[in-house]
């Protein structure tokens, strides 16, 4: 079973049980971060040390999937794990149950990394 690292915008908080859910019924085994520190430990500590565990994380994990609009955090991530050579799939997120897989050309980006689409783009070009 790969350990999947659930790579999503805190926009997606509330439907971090049906991700988790989904990676499981897909035979995956789940690293969700809003699933190990809520939502950022509810700001009890500095969130750059629980950025740097979920960086940790995708570190680890076998795969990321990618879920929802790609937020600032997201794209960080994402070229991490493209870094070390992990597969990266992204998914569409709707009305939280329905989930299916997208093309990365297909993801949407967040307003303030919108900016950034050509280098999501030129990450994706990197193979394991």
């Amino acid at each position: 079973m790969p350990l999947v690292y659930t790579a999503m915008s805190k926009h997606l908080f509330y439907f971090r049980m049906f991700i988790s859910k989904f990676v499981l019924e897909q035979g995956g085994m789940p690293l969700n971060p809003f699933m190990i520190f809520d939502y950022f430990l509810l700001d009890s500590i500095d969130r750059g040390s629980v950025r740097e565990a979920n960086n940790n994380c995708v570190r680890k994990c076998d795969e990321i999937r990618v879920f929802g609009a790609i937020s600032d955090g997201v794209l960080s991530e994402i070229k991490i794990a493209k870094k070390k050579g992990k597969k990266v799939r992204y998914f569409s997120v709707l009305k939280s149950r329905t989930i299916h897989e997208v093309d990365v050309v297909q993801v949407e980006m967040e307003p303030d990394v919108v900016a950034f689409r050509n280098d999501l783009l030129d990450i994706q070009k990197f193979k394991k």
